[in-house]
């Protein structure tokens, strides 16, 4: 195959959501489709072994919830689908807004019960920042929901897109009859508790005697009637208008019991986007060109217990990826070679011999590479967007075992490559302040340090409003400020001066005592 050929059969998308929207229980569906995995597991039941495919964390098995970005790949209908499966949870909201930037589409899970959630709305927000085309599934239709056109208008305030229903239920609840397809002109029937997938049966005509025989008289003329509102209200689906992030289509569906899951599916593989260009400081990267190039979006430490390895997620933007040569490491300007490459399904993974635009593959690392790093034949340009949160939480990492000091060194440096959280190590008595964005943080560094690490730590609450890098023009000022702030300057853990404000008031008050000094709200910054 030709890279245009290779490109033009792959997906690379997210799925995002809301914690408890349905979001892993649809990613197994769409591995059950692929034929990625034999069954589906069980998210919330820690009674049953068969977890979700895509937790594979011990923590995600113990609370039942998504906490790190999985990636896996699978075919479907000669297309080659890499799938993200993102943490909903808010307190891992870095994870998923660094994932969105590896993707070229995404796929939202919206609750029928529930609509929109705040935490839809800010992965909303990212997905805005980037116009990434966006798909709108509206899960649990087996359950006693909102209205089907008061969630869309919900849909259209709350999340800022317009957007055009491409199938339809037929009643919700107890009285769930099914989807009717807009796009295929198809209807597919609901048998409450039957898993397995109902063929579609095409209805062309939604004014045929077989749609009153199939679904009942007065729910077909409901249907009739609701089909009737969309045709008056909706324009016609356009795809331009997708693919640009302009407009959402909505599919409904019950992931849990595999149903709509099929048609979204078949319509993704039809109107998603294969690779898309991408920006560099440079220029714009096609991902039909010839020469490979990449960026590290993940890094995740200790996948294997068995072995301590690292793993670093690298997203194929251009050419091809080969096992074994030489790449450039723009940012420590010096070449890397991989012989060690795979391919993922959760936790099971292959080894890879090439990889094209739009894959999704792991490099074994041993702490060279760092979230952001851009990989390219020869080339000396950087991906940008990446983005890079303040944290708003700190508490200081407090040793329980003087045994384990150098086990807790080197697990809180792999954890803060990971980008799990921040670490900031202070000038003066060496206090080591952990920075995260939402309290959970916390329990899975304490977890993952004392079992992937045998390190035991307690941490203790720290009164401080806000992490600023520091930086000037000026030398001496700079060494002054430092003089002065000492009990207050850290260091990050690339040895970036910070400076921990205390509160909004104070570090104002800062920042207008010493207008030489330039305060960043990101590591990342220019002078």
């Amino acid at each position: 195959m030709t890279l245009e050929q290779e490109i033009a059969k792959r997906r690379t998308f997210g799925i995002i959501s809301h914690p408890d929207a349905g979001k892993t229980t649809l990613t197994e569906k769409l591995l059950l489709f692929g034929g990625a995995i034999q069954k589906a597991g069980a998210v919330k039941s820690s009674k049953i072994k068969d977890h979700a495919r895509s937790d594979w964390m011990e923590i995600e098995k113990q609370r039942g919830i998504s906490v790190a970005t999985s990636v896996m790949g699978f075919e479907y209908k000669d297309v080659k689908i890499n799938l993200l499966d993102t943490p909903g949870h808010q307190d891992f909201a870095e994870d998923t807004y660094r994932t969105l930037t590896a993707v070229d589409s995404v796929i939202m899970v919206i609750d029928c019960v529930k609509g929109v959630e705040i935490q839809t709305e800010k992965l909303m927000e990212v997905c805005r920042m980037r116009n990434t085309p966006v798909i709108c599934f509206i899960n649990k239709l087996d359950r006693e929901g909102q209205d089907p056109f008061d969630l869309l208008d919900e849909v259209e305030e709350k999340l800022g897109i317009k957007v055009r229903p491409l199938s339809w239920p037929i009643s919700m609840g107890k009285t769930f009859k099914g989807v009717y397809n807009l796009y295929e002109k198809s209807l597919q029937l609901f048998t409450p508790s039957k898993v397995t997938v109902q063929e579609s049966i095409e209805i062309s005509d939604i004014y045929s005697e077989e749609m009153d025989k199939l679904v009942g008289e007065n729910y077909a003329k409901q249907l009739r009637a609701d089909v009737e509102l969309i045709e008056g209200v909706y324009p016609e689906f356009d795809e331009k208008d997708y693919l640009s992030g302009k407009v959402a289509p909505v599919f409904f569906g019950s992931a849990v019991n595999n149903f709509g899951v099929k048609e979204l599916l078949d319509a993704f593989i039809r109107i998603a986007p294969p690779p898309i260009p991408r920006e560099t400081t440079v220029r714009v990267v096609k991902p039909e060109e010839e020469k490979f190039s990449g960026f590290i979006f993940k890094i995740h430490a200790n996948m294997d217990p068995k072995h301590r390895n690292r793993i670093a997620f690298i997203r194929v933007c251009s050419g091809l990826f080969e096992r074994g040569s030489n790449y450039l490491h723009v940012r420590q300007d010096k070449n890397i070679r991989f012989s060690n490459v795979t391919a993922f399904m959760a936790q099971d993974r292959e080894t890879v011999d090439q990889a094209w635009p739009g894959d999704i593959v792991g490099l074994y690392d041993t702490g060279n590479l760092k979230i952001g790093d851009t990989l390219t034949e020869g080339e000396k340009m950087v991906y940008t967007g990446i983005p890079s949160f303040s944290p708003e939480i700190f508490k200081e990492v407090i040793n329980k075992d003087a045994m384990k000091t150098k086990q807790l060194e080197k697990g809180l440096l792999q954890l803060m490559e990971e980008g799990v959280a921040q670490l900031f190590t202070y000038e003066l008595g060496k206090k080591k302040v952990v920075g995260v964005v939402g309290a959970l943080q916390f329990e899975v560094i304490q977890f993952r340090l004392k079992n992937e690490y045998s390190a035991s730590v307690e941490f203790a609450p720290q009164n401080i409003y806000k992490a600023c890098w520091i930086s000037s023009k000026n030398p001496k000022k700079l060494a002054e400020f430092i003089e002065s702030k000492q009990r207050h300057i850290a260091r990050d853990k690339d040895d970036k001066l910070v400076f921990m404000a205390e509160s909004r008031a104070w570090l104002q008050m800062v920042q207008d005592n010493f207008p030489e000094i330039n305060f960043h709200f990101t590591s990342e910054f220019k002078d």
